[in-house]
């Protein structure tokens, strides 16, 4: 496989500031050779163009920092879509979770996709939903077609990219806002919340999060925020909530997509390196970018 490694340090989110250093720290933690381990062409794009958060303004309360937004959306979508056309396997990453209007809709752009996002948090809010007006919590709404036209088109009205929500599933997530589930329910979007992972088990809540990505779809784009996982095993995030998922329950959920043989593309997103402990978060993300492309400890079929 020929991966493109694409940085985009972007942090317009959370209150606390550093996820704009998440792909350096990534990097240093040896993605690329660790990939390259694997047997993989990988290919370091460097950072996309962003500005820092110090040089925008808030002119939309509901929508903050939308006007450096978009345009850096708009380059990641440029970027992804073109390693996409060239037959390569785009990687992302962040940064904040705004990054995947543009990562998400650029591999979509000339395949029919399916999304499977792993998160604490659903990030289904719109203008109308938002209690905090962070844009990094709307991007998968957008990418399904609802919210602020400027956040569901990036610009281009005539040839929108969104992705079917009916081939949306959400894995992890332990934090919706009162108006966000409404939206979830009414789009029908699946979502397996840790509850419902206590019940049934990773296992099961993943297989069937594939199914609903793999609906007619042409691949399968994974959208991995790092603060999916409880704060003990990934301390190092932008936004952490007690109670996620366990270290061999993160990578399980990489091995179940990298096995289906579907997996686009991938974002990781969400690193703080600033909050974090001698780089533990980010070495964990590069240790399932690698789940997810295609590293296993033992390759025979568990007895049954």
């Amino acid at each position: 496989m020929h991966i493109e490694l694409i940085g985009v340090p972007i942090d317009f989110g959370a209150g606390r500031r550093g996820v704009d250093m998440g792909p350096s720290a990534i990097r240093y933690a040896g993605l690329k050779s660790a990939l390259e381990g694997l047997g993989h062409t990988v290919e370091d794009r460097g950072n996309v163009e962003t500005p820092i958060a110090e040089t925008c303004m808030v002119s939309e309360p509901n929508l903050k920092y939308i006007d450096c937004i978009i345009p850096v959306a708009r380059r990641v979508y440029g970027r992804v879509a073109s390693a996409m056309q060239a037959g390569h396997f785009p990687l992302t990453l962040g940064g904040d979770h705004s990054l995947s209007l543009g990562s998400v809709r650029g591999a979509a752009r000339h395949k029919s996709l399916g999304v499977i996002w792993i998160d604490a948090h659903a990030d289904f809010n719109t203008t109308e939903t938002t209690p905090s007006g962070n844009i990094h919590g709307m991007p998968l709404a957008a990418l399904a077609g609802l919210g602020d036209a400027r956040l569901v088109t990036l610009g281009d009205d005539a040839n929108p990219v969104n992705v079917n929500p009916a081939t949306i599933a959400i894995v992890g997530v332990r934090q919706l806002d009162p108006g966000e589930r409404d939206l979830l329910r009414e789009a029908g979007v699946a979502v397996f919340g840790t509850e419902q992972i206590d019940r049934i088990g990773l296992y099961q809540a993943l297989g069937q999060a594939i199914d609903v990505a793999s609906r007619g779809t042409e691949g399968i784009y994974l959208s991995f925020d790092l603060d999916s996982l409880d704060p003990l095993h990934a301390p190092g995030v932008g936004t952490p909530v007690p109670g996620g998922l366990t270290y061999r329950e993160a990578h399980l959920a990489c091995e179940m997509v990298a096995e289906t043989g579907r997996l686009v593309g991938m974002d990781l997103v969400e690193v703080n390196p600033i909050l974090d402990e001698r780089n533990r978060t980010a070495a964990l993300a590069v240790e399932l970018a690698m789940s997810a492309l295609g590293q296993r400890v033992w390759m025979e079929e568990p007895a049954e």
